[in-house]
């Protein structure tokens, strides 16, 4: 399988704004958050990247890119109609090939020395199949994130089958659909925003605009579930942990890891040592 190119979707109601805000890295350099997302791709040996927004949104992004923005390729979700659609706009620039996907409002580090994207790909490349990355989450967090049921692979202790993909289910659901095998009471493998796909995904966003008439009707759960009954879909539980900066928080979450995983970490541990003193005595 050739995966030469990344698509990262930016272009929600909600998130277009995210990837532009300002962090440091864990080198101590200040850099907006899709840089840090573009860093992940280029690391993984991708240098073809598009990246889906709204309309009038490539100044902003083109500035946050940095000396790579001349790697972009800027694809226009015209009207607001769902991450569905905002992967279907970018078929042209995907032209028919299997590509890694990203959403834009997460980042991602890993707890081995390949790199999120690297781990991926490595798995689509080696097994020749679409593979979602996932990561247990705790029943609490199933509001944000679509989730995955199926079984784990024999001899394999991170890749699994999959058989039942769900859009933010309920817990309830989850449990009666959802449950994994070997997995922690309470946990589901919920996807890490990070995907490798086949050109089957395109044709059936295709298929779907087409049955409903307006693109407003397509669904990725819906089409991930038709695509993991055509083909072999795997899902690869990611040596790493994924950043939600779109949640409350999310965003001081994401530079408290880079910066406890960074040249600067002892300073870091220090100050935090010394808010926390401050706060027990403020008690």
């Amino acid at each position: 399988m050739e995966i030469k190119k990344a698509l990262i979707t930016a272009a929600g109601k909600n998130q277009r704004t995210l990837p532009l805000q300002t962090l440091v890295d864990r080198d101590g350099v200040q850099k907006a958050a899709l840089l840090v997302i573009i860093e992940e791709i280029l690391k993984s040996g991708i240098d073809e990247i598009g990246i889906v927004i709204q309309p009038r949104d490539q100044d902003s992004f083109r500035a946050a890119a940095g000396a790579h923005a001349g790697r972009l390729t800027f694809v226009e979700q015209k009207e607001p109609l769902g991450y569905a659609n905002a992967v279907f706009t970018g078929r042209a620039f995907t032209g028919g090939n299997s590509f890694l996907l990203l959403v834009g409002d997460h980042l991602y580090l890993s707890r081995a020395e390949k790199g999120c994207a690297e781990q991926l790909l490595e798995v689509a490349r080696a097994e020749n199949c679409a593979v979602s990355a996932v990561q247990p989450t705790h029943e609490s967090k199933l509001p944000y994130y679509g989730a995955v049921g199926g079984l784990r692979i024999q001899g394999r202790n991170r890749l699994y089958e999959v058989e039942t993909i769900l859009e933010k289910p309920t817990p309830t659901v989850a449990e009666e659909k959802l449950m994994v095998p070997g997995l922690r009471a309470g946990q589901y493998l919920c996807f890490f925003g990070m995907h490798v796909f086949t050109p089957t995904l395109m044709d059936i966003l295709q298929e779907l605009h087409q049955r409903t008439g307006d693109r407003s009707g397509m669904g990725l759960a819906q089409a991930l579930q038709q695509m993991a009954t055509q083909e072999r879909y795997l899902a690869l539980e990611m040596e790493g942990n994924r950043f939600d900066i779109g949640v409350k928080y999310g965003l001081l979450n994401a530079q408290l890891a880079l910066a406890l995983n960074g040249s600067d970490r002892d300073e870091v541990l220090t100050r935090l040592v010394e808010l926390l003193a401050l706060q027990v005595r403020l008690q």
